[in-house]
């Protein structure tokens, strides 16, 4: 256990020092934006072209591992919402609690980290969990943040508005260039390749320190507001960091003892993806369609804060 600590111990670090510098000023709130573009635009559209067109096609086209996932997702879509609910939260904040109960950090902190405990080939598994996530549960958890006012219609207009903030976002993309790469066995010239290898390269820590940045930048809005969550926020976070990874690995333990053609190798990076802190940018997104951005911030902090051991522990017990 205690080498898995410290072998975790440097991506939390990093994401310590993004937070840091940003709360004592050293990094101005302004260039944190900037930041953020250049990994969701540049770094990591890099990184994961690099590794989809380094995974054969068939692990990028893992649909039994894809419907896992789903449905686990799913799940805890629901299970987030009927808590939410239950606590009279409108549907706005019950969908976007759901969302950061659901939405791992994969792309900015997962793919990294997996990669370090299990190698490359665990890029292709993470890969397939970053697609079900940006292109179902976010468009699903959108759809269902507009039943407030505006009911049925309203929801599908917010999904058919998140589907095209699917088309806009890169990384999906990347994916799908590097899947092209990889089953037509192509690779750019050399000059291109390296300029790609160095952009990917700097995916990883730009990444994490962007998330510390980020969620500074969210306390530091929410200034004068409770630090510690609610109980239904701590709900939340257990959710993300305990009842999602558990429900991956029982289903996935299900799905392979009925023989369904699972791996072990794909089943259990489901499981450690589904282990990570919530993403850093559901933030931004509860922001945009008026959410309680305070109490998603506090979630993403705590799931993040927390994940450090209860990752750990995920790896030790998994790996």
């Amino acid at each position: 256990m205690t080498a898995i600590l410290l072998q975790t111990f440097p991506f939390f670090a990093l994401v310590l020092c993004g937070f840091m510098a940003a709360r004592l000023r050293f990094l101005p709130v302004s260039a944190i934006t900037g930041l953020n573009a250049f990994v969701l635009y540049f770094a990591l559209p890099c990184m994961l072209y690099r590794f989809g067109a380094d995974t054969p096609l068939s692990q990028l086209l893992d649909v039994k591992l894809a419907l896992l996932y789903l449905l686990c997702a799913l799940f805890v879509v629901l299970l987030a919402v009927l808590i939410a609910r239950r606590r009279h939260l409108s549907w706005n904040d019950s969908a976007f609690g759901a969302l950061v109960a659901t939405f791992p950090n994969t792309g900015f902190m997962g793919v990294p980290l997996l990669v370090s405990f299990m190698g490359v080939q665990a890029a292709g598994p993470a890969i397939v969990t970053i697609l079900v996530d940006l292109v179902l549960i976010s468009s699903l958890c959108i759809a269902l943040s507009r039943l407030d006012g505006a009911g049925l219609h309203g929801a599908e207009q917010a999904a058919a508005q998140a589907l095209k903030g699917v088309l806009s976002n890169p990384m999906p993309w990347a994916v799908l260039l590097g899947a092209l790469a990889s089953g037509l066995e192509l690779q750019p010239v050399a000059p291109v390749m390296k300029t790609i290898t160095l952009l990917a390269d700097a995916a990883s820590p730009v990444a994490l320190f962007t998330i510390g940045a980020v969620l500074a930048r969210s306390q530091m809005a929410s200034a004068g507001r409770a630090v510690l969550p609610s109980g239904e926020e701590a709900a939340v976070v257990l959710i993300k960091l305990v009842v999602h990874p558990a429900l991956v690995a029982g289903l996935g333990a299900l799905a392979m003892a009925s023989g369904l053609g699972l791996s072990v190798f794909s089943v259990t990076t489901a499981t450690l993806v589904a282990a990570l802190p919530s993403a850093s940018n559901v933030s931004l997104l509860s922001e945009r369609f008026g959410a309680n951005t305070a109490r998603i911030a506090r979630i993403i902090l705590w799931s993040t804060v927390l994940a450090f051991l209860t990752f750990s522990v995920a790896v030790s017990w998994l790996l």
